[in-house]
């Protein structure tokens, strides 16, 4: 009987379609507001944009100093409403919702545009390991709008305690979705304008907007330290400034001098908006169940904006939010805007803006 002549088998080829991995260093991949090096977020409404072409599934993995059990994530798809999304240490598969409909499985388009944030003021730490996209997709360029704003605030700009989606409802986030603009969100419940200790917040918004973190570094056992924040990181730059800060200055020491504090920091953030405007609002007040309305600081505020005026600085203007905001605006057991009050104040300013100048934008500027 002859030797069997051994035939060596051809290798099957490689069918099995491979998901792609996005590294989270990834330059296509477009961050917007503060990260630290790891990347790990800090400030509510930090966040990034992703613009996909073939895209039918999305995964994020996220490292062990995410927040635990879980951190809360807004998602929008094709600048669709923001949906609350949970995620964890670990491998996160993230629902792709189309319309607020969330039985909703049309066919995304061609290109996706996905933006993702996380909306609160503590537990808001999102650890991005890398992304991975379904096989077939592929990572586009995004394109940000030409308008960009930077909203400083304290809780009153943040959403609070008080709303579901926290800062994806407030009148800080609406407005620049109204503009079909890009934000940057630096806003902390209960902080001071001067740099003291108010209501858990270690510092005050003077210095704290200068760096990467916001107050909850304070309480974080691995990262108990600031680092600078270097502005340039900011892409694009903010074309336009708005600040609403003072009421926990007045709830803390009535007798600071207000508007030499506030001077001293439009001084210092001039440096960094060379020529954008600067819009300064008056305080709504704390409306009281017999229709009046407490004000702090009444008048300072027309004083630092006639201060600026007369050092030559004529593009820092005064919004006067006398009357925005009434009883039935708010929650009655703390005084801040409840989720109609917050549209209601984002229409408001977006009739103050189409009336300084400034209009909304007929379309995104990375189409979907």
């Amino acid at each position: 009987m002859g030797a069997v002549l051994a035939v060596a088998a051809t290798p099957a080829p490689d069918t099995v379609a491979r998901s792609v991995s996005v590294q989270n260093n990834d330059p296509l991949i477009h961050f917007h507001g503060r990260w630290d090096p790891a990347p790990e977020t800090w400030w509510g409404s930090t966040g990034f944009k992703l613009h996909v072409q073939d895209l039918s599934s999305l995964t994020l993995n996220l490292g062990n100093h995410t927040t635990s059990p879980t951190v809360q994530l807004g998602v929008s798809v094709n600048y669709g409403p923001f949906n609350t999304v949970n995620v964890s240490a670990g491998t996160n598969e993230i629902p792709l919702i189309v319309s607020s409909d969330e039985t909703d499985d049309a066919k995304l388009p061609a290109t996706s545009v996905v933006r993702i944030n996380v909306p609160g003021w503590q537990d808001n730490r999102l650890e991005l390991e890398n992304i991975v996209l379904n096989p077939g997709a592929k990572l586009l360029p995004y394109t940000p709008s030409d308008i960009h704003f930077q909203f400083i605030g304290d809780s009153l700009s943040a959403g609070g305690q008080y709303l579901p989606q926290i800062v994806d409802q407030a009148w800080t986030f609406l407005t620049p979705e109204n503009f079909k603009a890009e934000h940057l969100i630096n806003a902390q419940p209960g902080i001071a304008l001067s740099d003291i200790d108010a209501y858990g917040n270690v510092h005050g918004m003077s210095y704290q907007y200068f760096v990467t973190e916001d107050t909850q570094y304070y309480y974080t056992d691995y990262h108990n330290y600031t680092t600078p924040w270097n502005f340039a990181r900011d892409q694009p730059p903010a074309t336009h400034v708005v600040i609403h800060i003072g009421a926990n200055d007045s709830g803390n020491n009535p007798s600071l001098t207000r508007p030499q504090t506030y001077l001293e920091f439009l001084s210092r953030l001039r440096t960094l908006y060379h020529t954008q405007p600067f819009f300064i609002f008056t305080p709504w007040g704390w409306p009281q169940p017999d229709g009046s309305i407490s004000y702090y600081y009444p008048g300072q505020y027309e004083t630092i904006v006639a201060t600026r005026h007369a050092l030559g600085d004529r593009n820092t203007f005064l919004v006067n939010t006398t009357g925005w905001v009434t009883l039935e605006d708010v929650f009655p057991g703390n005084m801040h805007p409840t989720v109609d009050g917050h549209i209601k104040i984002a229409g408001l300013f977006q009739e103050w803006l189409e009336n300084w100048g400034l209009h909304p934008l007929s379309a995104w500027a990375t189409p979907a």
